[in-house]
């Protein structure tokens, strides 16, 4: 694990990259803010987390990190020992974390309940959703510390390296850390219900939009073209054919529409 600072005094707010060794968006973001060193009006702790597994360019060494917290010291997996410095490190900040994903190009943000925290910073960021996903937030780092992640775009993209610079730095500016400003916009929220399974097969195909609803009776998914269909209505996160192992992805429902404040407000 790589930590370095810019500004000085104690940081309250910290970047998070390379949770996954093959999610290398977040760290060249990283990267390019400790190249750069702009001055801040507020420390931040700037983390690369998996070293090993990205110099591999794997997902984990032992066991998927964003499943580990918040570890444990004694822990027989790098990746559970890992959990447990990463959570002391992060202690008393704010964290934004980075990813990307196999199935949605458009950023967008993931968070462990629709804090105030959540409703405040997140519309300030070019997201195109904000995910809530409490029901499945075992193990994840947000589950263990403050946290709003982060998904940039396609994994292995040069556009996902150019979203994460670009969230990192709305993020920074929206929390007082860089100066100018932000801008506010209406912005969905989802909540994960459910997972969607898939059984084994050879092949896999997915026929519905991420975040676009999809009609109780419809097919949205098929394994070895045996088509699974919705037994009522809703709305798709992070599917796709081959983003996850065992799962299409996820059900969700659509709670709000966070608005743009106005004067008044």
């Amino acid at each position: 694990m790589k930590v370095a600072q810019i500004g000085s005094g104690t940081p309250e707010v910290a970047v998070v990259a390379g949770v996954h060794g093959d999610e290398p968006c977040g760290v060249r973001a990283v990267e390019r803010l400790l190249d750069e060193r702009p001055t801040v009006k507020r420390p931040v702790k700037l983390i690369i987390a998996n070293e090993e597994a990205l110099e591999r360019r794997v997902r984990f060494i032992d066991e998927d990190l964003n499943r580990a917290f918040p570890g444990d010291p004694n822990a027989k997996t790098h990746e559970g020992k890992l959990a447990n410095e990463l959570v002391a490190e992060l202690e008393g900040c704010l964290t934004f974390s980075m990813h990307s994903t196999q199935s949605h190009a458009d950023p967008f943000a993931i968070v462990n309940g629709v804090s105030e925290t959540a409703k405040e910073i997140v519309p300030q960021l070019p997201v195109t959703a904000m995910v809530e996903t409490s029901n499945f937030a075992e193990g994840r780092l947000f589950s263990a510390v403050d946290t709003v992640e982060v998904e940039c775009g396609l994994q292995g993209s040069e556009t996902a390296a150019q979203n994460a610079d670009r969230l990192t730095r709305a993020f920074l500016t929206a929390v007082g850390a860089l100066p100018g400003d932000t801008i506010y916009k209406d912005l969905p929220v989802y909540r994960l219900t459910d997972v969607i399974d898939k059984g084994d097969a050879d092949s896999y195909e997915v026929f519905v939009e991420n975040f676009t609803e999809v009609e109780a009776g419809a097919p949205f998914a098929a394994a070895d073209g045996d088509e699974q269909i919705a037994d009522e209505s809703f709305y798709p996160v992070l599917m796709s054919s081959n983003g996850y192992r065992n799962v299409f992805g996820y059900a969700a429902e659509k709670l709000e529409v966070l608005e743009t404040p106005t004067a008044a407000d």
